[in-house]
């Protein structure tokens, strides 16, 4: 009775759970599965049972906390505290980034280095690496660019939708917003079917998929978070003044649209005209 008797305070006191015991041990069987299946000790079937324990933690451990927002324990106060950490996570994200970046750019200035000797022996002294076609930036690049403003837009219908009580419209934007996500992930699976270079090998390959591929897991994670809000939505869970979820949604979906614009200025476009005013040098 004490558990559900309405606090004197702004603050939510959560009941005990088993969701952070469980997410810890199947993390850890997902780490060292994974470490002996590299290893070529074990076959991957620890490593799967971990990350199956991960993603039903995870499953479950939202699904609590969607109960939680229903039944009304989320306050202003405790809302406030949530946005703090979404931006502190987003944040998080964006400093790995920064470090997919960094790498591009010191390959970039430091391809021909008298002291990156090594460097210099591998690649050739020239950036990209001898043998390595960078893609167009005006054809499939720029492609998914257009798609990720657009879906930028959709979701930001949805969201006004939603702080007018409009249904539809909330459900018509995020569907749209969806395809969107999904249209972009397809279009990066073809642009690496075609690349002219692979993750292995050289410097540029790693830099470059590490950075648009870390961006196209968060897509495809997005795509996943507004489906969710779909699916709320549907069900009628969110209103105008109680919309946290998608409100996070919505954020992380920006954030990423963003990244994909200094992605696509700094590794696609400049980068190729930096490779072509270098070799023309």
């Amino acid at each position: 009775m004490a558990a559900h008797a309405k606090p004197n305070h702004d603050y939510h006191l959560v009941n005990p759970s088993p969701w952070p015991f469980v997410g810890s041990v199947s993390a850890f069987i997902m780490a060292v599965g994974a470490i002996t299946w590299w290893h070529d000790i074990l076959p991957p079937y620890l490593f799967a049972i971990g990350l199956l324990g991960v993603l039903y933690t995870m499953y479950a451990w939202w699904s609590d906390v969607i109960r939680e927002a229903n039944a009304g324990d989320h306050t202003e106060v405790v809302q406030m505290h949530h946005r703090y950490g979404m931006i502190l996570f987003i944040a998080s994200e964006v400093m790995f980034f920064v470090a997919w970046f960094w790498a591009y750019f010191d390959g970039f200035f430091n391809h021909a280095t008298a002291e990156q000797y090594a460097r210099v022996a591998a690649m050739g002294g020239v950036w990209p690496p001898t043998g390595v076609e960078l893609f167009d930036p005006f054809h499939l690049p720029l492609f998914n660019t257009l798609l990720l403003l657009t879906s930028g837009t959709t979701v930001t219908w949805a969201h006004h939708a939603l702080l007018h009580n409009d249904r539809r419209g909330l459900k018509w934007g995020l569907v749209l917003t969806i395809l969107l996500g999904i249209t972009f992930t397809g279009v990066q699976m073809l642009e690496y079917s075609e690349a002219g270079f692979q993750y292995t090998g050289n410097l540029y390959g790693a830099a470059f998929f590490m950075a648009t591929g870390f961006h196209g897991f968060h897509v495809f994670v997005g795509s996943i978070f507004l489906i969710v809000c779909l699916i709320r939505a549907m069900a009628g869970q969110f209103t105008p003044k109680a919309h946290l979820g998608f409100e996070f949604a919505a954020w992380y979906w920006h954030f990423v649209d963003v990244v994909w614009l200094f992605l696509f200025a700094a590794i696609y476009v400049w980068g190729s005209w930096g490779v072509a005013i270098h070799h023309a040098g």
